[in-house]
């Protein structure tokens, strides 16, 4: 993910096998992070979080 801050506004959502997205939040990052960590296994390899320039896979970033 490109540089951000812990209040960047983020969209956080899922992205179900049918390919559909459904969003979870809009909120800050910091906040977004902490729903996604709530989110069972199963739930969390398909959360993603898109900042106004960039989406990244929730699973990528922590790992990083």
């Amino acid at each position: 993910m490109r540089s951000t801050y812990d209040n960047a506004t983020v969209r956080l959502y899922h992205l179900g096998d049918d390919g559909a997205a459904r969003t979870i939040m809009y909120g800050p990052l910091s906040q977004a992070l902490h729903v996604a960590e709530q989110q069972s296994v199963e739930v969390q390899d398909g959360l993603f979080l898109a900042t106004d320039n960039d989406v990244v896979a929730y699973l990528d970033l922590i790992e990083s």
